[in-house]
């Protein structure tokens, strides 16, 4: 008897011990599973589980096209279109600057810069972007190849919005888009 956009809002989940200590979240301990109150919003509701942001990743990096995607394709019922062809990989951008290491969102800024890729990365990657303070894991950082994590962005609507917390409240303000096509 619970709404259905707990998805988006839980302040709760379900971890173990090995669980909790990924997330940070103290006192859990052993191997069963139990529900405990998440301080903070970062971590709430699917956005913020470590299962999501992991199946949206890739082996050594996060995705933040994968991510966006999920959130058009699954929460709002409404998917990206696919890429033209001939268009290169992230993988096969430049990584690094001189000796320092770009970002993900440094290299999805160049990547966006081909015009082929901009009208469908502009909708996609504040998305994706958005929850860049989760590694590939769902562990939180604050840094990424030693640049502070920018999880900022405009939605295709015009709405500013800053991490997790920003795009569930910006999706909130679309709640009657929302479809969960699971």
């Amino acid at each position: 008897d619970r709404s259905l956009l707990d998805i988006l809002t839980a302040d709760y989940t379900f971890v173990n011990g090995r669980l909790a200590e990924h997330y940070g979240i103290p006192n859990v301990v052993g191997p069963e599973f139990r529900r405990v109150t998440l301080q903070g919003d970062a971590r709430r509701g699917i956005l913020g589980q470590g299962s999501m942001l992991m199946m949206t990743s890739v082996a050594d990096r996060t995705s933040p096209v994968q991510r966006g995607k999920y959130v058009m394709e699954v929460l709002l019922g409404s998917p990206p279109p696919p890429p033209p062809p001939n268009v290169p990989a992230l993988d096969d951008s430049v990584k690094a600057e001189g000796t320092r290491m770009l970002s993900v969102r440094e290299r999805m800024e160049q990547h966006r810069a081909n015009p082929a890729c901009a009208s469908c990365h502009k909708v996609i990657d504040p998305i994706g972007l958005a929850l860049e303070n989760f590694d590939v894991t769902g562990h939180y950082r604050i840094k990424d190849n030693g640049v502070p994590v920018d999880s900022s962005g405009t939605l295709y609507d015009g709405a500013q919005m800053e991490g997790p917390a920003g795009l569930r409240s910006a999706l909130l303000k679309h709640k009657d888009a929302i479809v969960l096509s699971f």
